[in-house]
């Protein structure tokens, strides 16, 4: 889904980025939530992308942003005030843009990930996935989804790192 995601986006950015509207664009992307729970880092976090020619290139930005920081960018980007406090007090993604443009196009690659390629039946946890209810959003137990996704990309004897986070969350026992 990933891949999917990021050609659908690429494509999205490229037509965009070659019409005649590219010169006055910021696009604003961000993840709706991370699958119903905290990643291995930490539970606050999600991904973000904003993708304009003002935006900056090859720079890391460690300043602390979140979801109403996207909102209070785009209702300064418009000359709008503040719907709450929260996005007023939110840090706008200022770090993030550039005085000095580049109004080059954007070509989207397809990735090289077959889109349709399903985990094969012999997975890490695949047992456990195929029992998960995915009928409707956040209903799967997004412990051992995190867990399954882990062992897929690292390897079935690997172990998650523990979530860094303060909440009261029981884990569930390892299941293969």
């Amino acid at each position: 889904m990933m891949a999917d995601n990021d050609w659908a986006m690429g494509k999205l950015i490229d037509k965009v980025s070659h019409s005649e509207f590219w010169d006055s664009t910021a696009i604003f992307v961000i993840e709706d939530d991370a699958q119903d729970g905290p990643d291995h880092v930490d539970a606050h976090r999600t991904v973000g992308y904003v993708v304009s020619p003002y935006t900056q290139t090859s720079e890391v930005d460690s300043t602390f942003y979140s979801s109403a920081s996207m909102l209070r960018t785009m209702e300064m980007v418009f000359g709008l005030a503040p719907l709450t406090y929260f996005d007023a007090t939110a840090s706008p993604l200022l770090n993030s843009f550039t005085d000095e443009p580049d109004f080059g196009a954007y070509n989207a690659v397809k990735p090289a990930q077959p889109l349709g390629e399903m985990n094969q039946p012999e997975a890490p946890m695949a047992r456990a996935s195929s029992r998960m209810d995915f009928s409707r959003e956040d209903i799967a137990p997004w412990h051992t989804l995190n867990r399954a996704i882990w062992k897929g990309v690292k390897g079935a004897g690997s172990k998650m790192p523990a979530p860094q986070h303060n909440l009261s969350i029981e884990e569930e026992e390892e299941e293969e």
